[in-house]
């Protein structure tokens, strides 16, 4: 029987020669100046086999740093240093996205290495600890609330990231809404204290995310912009109750824009079916994540509620993660004291097999 994992699927402007997905991960390998390093390059070469790459999150701007060694994309250097990856992927026949993804209120200032404003929805600190340049964790920075003057400038911001990464040659961009950073904190009452048009209501949360995801498919078309989002997730000190309250509005006015995918993180609520949620109320394909194997990622697409699945630690340690899949060979694990750190070993140093 076919197995759909290794159709080819069409996400918008994006033309994958399978349906699976390389998830976004933090590694910690940029050099200075956040510039994307030759070590960064042969990572994503290696793993190009994929339907499509999901690149770590990537800072639009200065103020959009909170975490140790992780590159931007908003100076010329750094547009420069995506360009050799584009060209290193697209040489193996890969296509690759850029996840934007803004801190917001998570920010330890020692790790950005430079002086600049720790922003977010409400004058909230995040109640989890972040590690620090040395991997400990402490306590992030204070943040200053943002005027509603200050949104629309900044959701400009998000508009010239995609612009600069399509520049550099990557082939789309995906919007991080999720794991509690700042399109996350506008989301989520935890987080978002706002009285103004921006706050309160799910849909008034809502709205400054869909002003940024506007602001995107404008700069490159619709069709060449995700969305990652992961309803009832807790992470950074989001309050997980209610999702749908906020969800359903964002995946309302996401429907518009003719986004090129969904990206969700399954939290698999009890009491929510986010999959479902997200085919009721916008036509985006899906890509489909949180611990799924092949075979419960081959459900899901034969069910229809997927159209693709993401598969995240799986390629840290089997760069040939694909062809692995289609071959029933065993997977490498993975490292885990390394995933931050060692610079090659633990990160361009698993070999594929044969």
């Amino acid at each position: 029987m076919n197995n759909p994992l290794f159709d080819p699927l069409i996400l918008g402007q994006l033309r994958l020669s399978n349906r699976i997905v390389m998830s976004p991960m933090t590694r910690d390998r940029a050099g200075p100046g956040d510039v994307p390093t030759d070590l960064m390059v042969t990572y994503y070469r290696q793993r190009a086999s994929a339907g499509l790459i999901v690149t770590e999150g990537v800072q639009p701007s200065a103020v959009g740093k909170g975490y140790w060694r992780t590159p931007g994309i908003w100076s010329a250097e750094q547009i420069d240093g995506w360009a050799k990856v584009a060209e290193a992927v697209h040489a193996e026949g890969g296509q690759i996205v850029m996840q934007i993804m803004h801190c917001g209120r998570v920010v330890v200032p020692a790790n950005r290495g430079y002086e600049a404003d720790i922003i977010a929805p409400s004058a909230l600190p995040c109640p989890d600890k972040v590690p620090g340049p040395d991997g400990i964790p402490v306590a992030t920075g204070t943040p200053r609330a943002l005027s509603a003057d200050e949104l629309p400038a900044l959701a400009e911001e998000f508009a010239t990231a995609a612009r600069n990464a399509v520049a550099a040659g990557i082939d789309g961009v995906e919007l991080h809404a999720s794991s509690g950073y700042l399109i996350n904190q506008f989301l989520n009452p935890a987080s978002n204290r706002r009285e103004d048009a921006f706050g309160g209501s799910g849909a008034n949360r809502a709205r400054f995310p869909l002003m940024v995801l506007k602001a995107m498919a404008d700069a490159i078309g619709g069709d060449r912009v995700g969305l990652r989002f992961s309803p009832g997730n807790p992470y950074n000190g989001m309050d997980p109750s209610d999702p749908a309250d906020t969800f359903v509005p964002l995946l309302q006015g996401a429907n518009a824009l003719g986004l090129a995918y969904l990206h969700i993180l399954d939290m698999q609520l009890k009491d929510l079916d986010s999959l479902a949620m997200a085919r009721t109320h916008c036509s985006a394909p899906i890509i489909a994540n949180n611990m799924l194997t092949a075979e419960t990622g081959r459900a899901l697409i034969e069910a229809g509620r997927a159209d693709a699945i993401s598969f995240g630690r799986a390629f840290i340690a089997n760069p040939d993660l694909v062809s692995r899949l289609k071959t029933g060979a065993p997977l490498a694990k993975p490292d885990y004291s390394l995933l931050y750190t060692g610079e090659e070993k633990g990160y361009v140093d698993y070999p594929a097999l044969g």
